[in-house]
């Protein structure tokens, strides 16, 4: 079989893609390794910029975001017992959206098969072959047998452990990365959050962040150690934990059944091109931010963004001035959400490496953003989004 575009991957990436590209007239087929149920119940991030917002509206897929998102105009960061707001939208304007990606998922795939899109679950990727020539294709396993998707183009949505970036041969390819020495033991819980935006919070005892899912659903999460043994942790030491480390003045953290566990590692990571010949990477496959920022499944929007504009000025005119400089244009954008990412999580957790000194100034750090109308503006104006193509 043969189509335009070969998508790998049906998460957010792959599908808005293949969302997009149909709009512009372009056909594509997206190759998924799991099932449809398993990839519209992944519980993933949960904050989306202004500019991914407006997106999917203007794309025509925001109807559900709409009703049940939650539309947020500030955050917070507490420390010492107190609060900091960030005026999100006096600072800028504008604001953010938390609705949860598997909504997205789930939004996306019901559109694309009302418009007759082509989406191949439990078909896995095997090899991206002849990827540096003009006929590059698909090897996949679907139904005990192999099959083959010739393409012009292969698009690499398939996330960092996808077979995508591998690919490309290790001669040409720059990995940057850095391990952080703490994880997140993250929850979801069925109780109506605690505060009504997201609160950051910087203890001695180490990071807390409470967030919400839906008027019913929180999501928290606490510093932990990488490789944190969950069994050590009962429902009610995390929400003892969680009680200290949010702990505030007239705040109370409410508490109630927890639905899902895990340990999220945290990592920074880019790799280098993002295009190999006919292969564009897109999202994870090419860089993973910590969550701190709030940034992952936003890199990933507006890669597609840069990939939807390349590509549809070179099947419609053969222009190729956008799609020689995808990587370039993306790795603008990549680059400043990697910054402002390693800036928060360096601003907000503790590093057992830290001297006494290295402490107070991390303090003292938090305290001039507080006191700081262009340092709080500055934070905001990286929190809301900056624009999904840089010029």
């Amino acid at each position: 079989m043969r189509t335009q575009v070969g998508i790998v991957g049906a998460g957010p990436a792959g599908l808005l893609l293949s969302h997009l590209l149909h709009l512009h007239g372009i056909e594509s087929v997206v190759l998924e390794s799991h099932s449809r149920a398993y990839v519209e119940a992944r519980i993933r991030a949960g904050v989306l910029e202004h500019p991914v917002e407006k997106l999917l509206n203007e794309s025509g897929v925001g109807a559900r975001m709409r009703e049940l998102g939650l539309p947020h105009e500030g955050i917070s960061l507490r420390t010492g017992g107190r609060d900091h707001r960030i005026d999100l939208k006096a600072l800028t304007g504008q604001g953010i959206m938390v609705y949860s990606q598997h909504q997205i998922v789930r939004d996306l795939i019901a559109r694309r098969l009302a418009d007759g899109g082509d989406i191949r679950f439990d078909a896995a990727a095997v090899a991206l072959c002849d990827v540096a020539t003009d006929a590059p294709s698909i090897v996949y396993q679907k139904d005990g047998k192999q099959h083959r998707l010739d393409c012009d183009v292969i698009a690499g949505c398939d996330g960092f452990h996808g077979i995508a970036r591998d690919t490309i041969p290790a001669s040409v390819r720059q990995s940057f990365d850095r391990e952080y020495p703490f994880g997140w033991l993250g929850i979801l819980a069925d109780v109506a959050p605690s505060s009504h935006e997201v609160v950051y919070a910087s203890h001695d005892r180490g990071f807390a962040l409470l967030s919400m899912r839906s008027p019913s659903v929180s999501r928290l999460y606490l510093q932990c150690e990488p490789e944190e043994d969950l069994a050590a942790w009962s429902d009610d030491r995390i929400w003892s934990e969680l009680s200290t480390r949010l702990a505030c003045d007239g705040f109370t953290l409410r508490d109630g059944p927890i639905t899902q566990r895990g340990v999220t590692p945290m990592r920074s990571f880019v790799v280098e091109p993002m295009q190999y010949g006919r292969l564009f990477l897109v999202g994870d496959a090419a860089h993973i931010v910590p969550p701190t920022g709030a940034k992952g499944l936003n890199l990933a929007a507006a890669d597609v963004a840069v990939l939807t504009r390349a590509l549809t000025a070179w099947f419609r005119t053969g222009a190729t001035e956008h799609l020689a400089r995808y990587g370039e244009t993306c790795l603008r954008r990549v680059w400043k959400a990697q910054r402002f990412s390693w800036w928060m999580t360096s601003l907000l957790h503790r590093f057992s490496s830290h001297t006494p000194f290295e402490r107070r100034v991390q303090q003292a750090e938090l305290d001039a953003l507080f006191g700081s109308v262009a340092a709080s503006t500055a934070l905001a104006e990286n929190y809301v989004g900056l624009p999904l193509i840089l010029s």
